[in-house]
């Protein structure tokens, strides 16, 4: 889950402190859980950011689209990013792909970002872990793929340039 990823970006005791830039999703329909108010609009206790990570509202599937993530990042000299986060075949999705084209060195852990089992086109259930699998493996043009403790050891490759 991304708490492991945003725990390890941050070891003092290592010399180690990447910076992390949480996203949350405010939505405006009536009924959603990431309604603002609704309890899926809270971070979960073990990724709450802390005191000095900046929150970034969006209001899309991309974290790119409407806010000012991008231009933070610009701003801080940073190339390269690793996502995390909550329904890989939508917001991460939409968001790995905009860094991309965005031209930002993407990496994904994948094994910090969960799904939803959902319908096919076809109306077949596919599972949460199959639903995971495909949007991970539609992602290779935009980002490389890694499991989180391959994101950690190198933290040079995650530094501003």
């Amino acid at each position: 889950m991304p708490s492991g990823i945003l725990r390890g970006c941050s070891k003092p005791g290592a010399g180690l402190r990447l910076p992390i830039y949480h996203v949350r999703h405010d939505s405006l329909e009536a009924g959603s859980a990431y309604r603002p108010g609704q309890p899926g609009n809270e971070f979960k206790i073990e990724a709450a950011p802390l005191v000095c990570e900046p929150v970034i509202v969006k209001r899309t599937n991309s974290a790119f689209i409407g806010t000012d993530l991008e231009s933070r990042l610009r701003a801080a000299g940073h190339k390269a990013l690793v996502v995390c986060g909550v329904i890989t075949n939508n917001s991460v999705e939409a968001t790995v792909r905009m860094a991309g084209n965005l031209g930002f060195e993407t990496y994904l852990a994948g094994d910090a970002c969960f799904t939803f089992a959902r319908p096919d086109f076809s109306g077949r259930l596919r599972t949460a872990e199959e639903v995971h699998s495909m949007s991970l493996a539609n992602l290779g043009e935009y980002c490389t793929v890694l499991a989180t403790a391959q994101c950690l050891p190198k933290p040079d490759a995650l530094r501003k340039s």
